[in-house]
């Protein structure tokens, strides 16, 4: 038999193809590499031309272009008013530290409860669809918003945006399913990196309308912006989004195909260690994360005494620094590997924890937030307690295969949603009981337990080669 055996690895930094050819059945062997040429410029780092090409060849994709877009536009409108929500509720509403943190369980407990039924959803009949239908919920939660005089009639709204977040597991999976394995985490990447944009804008002018004009005015102004804002979103991602999970056309015959919904589900619980343990992770950064999310607003006004104009203005450096880094980081995840660049990242967050128990004035309280928002661009999911990030994401989707994504980064979701929930109370029952700077370092003791665990427990699988013999 003669011919020639290729194997074809993509290079870590430029995602060309490397090709090794060897004589099949030959008593002398004849190895021809074909491939990149590092000394000439292909790693990215060494020069602008790869990082350029990498943001051309990401967005080349449909899919993950009009995700971010969109993604984008209502970045740019709750970016106006979400860095004061906690003021909000209570100079306006009258909640308590204790109401805030209740409302504050309620709202990331119910939008991660329905991560595990959305990305069943998502994997039995497709990404698509439930983005749509998802974001068209969008709409209405700023009508309730406006609604609501008092913080219990918050609820309503938190409630329906929960029920909205049901697309999120197939927004994930839907921007793994367009891209290859080398390219995945400079996907995730340059998805964080749009959306982190209008965070460099819409914070500062909101902090200053609220300023200006109150904050009862300036809420109700980006509320009526934001149903404006996700009409149209609903509209663009019906028209733009393809389906990646199968063809549309093929729909009806899959349907005949599904096993039933228990066994789907009890099929995802058995997911390998590696999984389990990313799991566990995420658990540990959301409860101390979300000790300290609903606080940060308040003890930066009440302890430091900063005004909504300089917490818009943190907001802002925030997301420039996510902005410039979130593409390099996830490129940089795809070249030496997720796990050193997650570690890092889910360090950086509980150093940022300390760092505002320390802060006394203005700039202090800058650097401090600085470190977390590079926290938050590198892939850590930084003080929102996301089990997130371009470098995490990524990870997830080297190790879980494209027909059980969805469902299994909803499962990651709900389970932290349920384990977490009552971390937002344990934050306001120390504030109210051993002082304002203890939920911050509570906060940061679980997440250095939780990166300690991630360094541990989580091997991550080797880069896959493709074989094909050439005749």
């Amino acid at each position: 038999m003669c011919g020639w055996s290729a194997s074809y690895s993509a290079c870590s930094c430029c995602s060309r193809l490397s090709r090794a050819f060897y004589p099949i059945n030959a008593t002398k062997s004849y190895t021809v590499t074909i491939g990149c040429n590092v000394s000439s410029g292909c790693n990215f780092l060494s020069g602008r031309r790869s990082y350029l090409a990498t943001i051309k060849l990401v967005f080349s994709n449909k899919n993950i272009t009009a995700i971010a877009l969109t993604s984008s536009m209502i970045t740019l409108c709750d970016g106006g008013w979400r860095p004061f929500w906690p003021l909000y509720l209570k100079d306006v509403l009258g909640a308590s530290v204790w109401a805030i943190s209740f409302l504050s369980m309620l709202g990331q407990s119910e939008r991660l409860l329905f991560q595990l039924p959305g990305g069943v959803i998502a994997d039995r009949f497709g990404r698509r669809k439930i983005i749509v239908y998802g974001t068209a919920l969008r709409i209405f939660t700023p009508m309730l918003y406006l609604w609501a005089t008092d913080w219990v009639t918050v609820i309503p709204a938190l409630l329906l945006n929960g029920v909205a977040s049901v697309y999120m597991p197939a927004f994930n999976a839907i921007i793994a399913d367009s891209l290859p394995e080398n390219q995945r985490g400079a996907g995730y990447g340059a998805y964080r990196m749009i959306t982190s944009i209008p965070r460099i804008f819409s914070p500062i002018i909101g902090g200053y309308l609220f300023d200006k004009m109150g904050p009862a005015e300036g809420f109700r102004l980006f509320m009526f912006f934001s149903i404006f804002i996700n009409a149209i979103v609903t509209y663009a991602r019906y028209k733009i989004i393809t389906e990646t999970l199968f063809d549309e056309d093929e729909m009806r015959d899959r349907a005949r195909m599904r096993p039933p919904l228990k066994e789907q589900v009890l099929d995802t619980m058995t997911l390998g260690r590696n999984v389990w343990v990313m799991v566990i992770v995420a658990v540990l950064s959301a409860f101390g994360a979300r000790m300290v999310f609903s606080l940060v607003a308040i003890y930066a006004q009440e302890v430091i005494g900063l005004s909504y104009t300089q917490l818009g203005l943190v907001t802002t450096i925030g997301g420039i620094i996510t902005a410039t880094l979130a593409m390099p980081g996830g490129m940089i995840s795809d070249r030496i590997g997720r796990k050193p660049i997650i570690s890092l990242s889910r360090f950086l967050t509980p150093l940022s924890m300390f760092g505002i128990t320390l802060a006394s004035n203005f700039p202090q309280y800058i650097i401090a937030q600085a470190t977390n928002s590079l926290s938050e661009a590198l892939g850590g999911g930084g003080r929102m307690g996301n089990a997130g990030g371009p470098a995490w994401q990524a990870l997830v989707a080297d190790l879980v295969p494209k027909e059980k994504r969805a469902t299994v980064m909803g499962t990651i979701g709900t389970i932290t949603g349920v384990v977490a929930a009552p971390a937002s109370l344990a934050g306001s029952w120390l504030w109210n009981n051993l002082g304002p700077i203890w939920p911050f370092r509570a906060s940061a003791v679980t997440g250095l337990v939780a990166v300690g665990l991630f360094m541990v427990g989580v091997k991550e699988p080797p880069r896959k080669k493709v074989e094909k013999t050439i005749p």
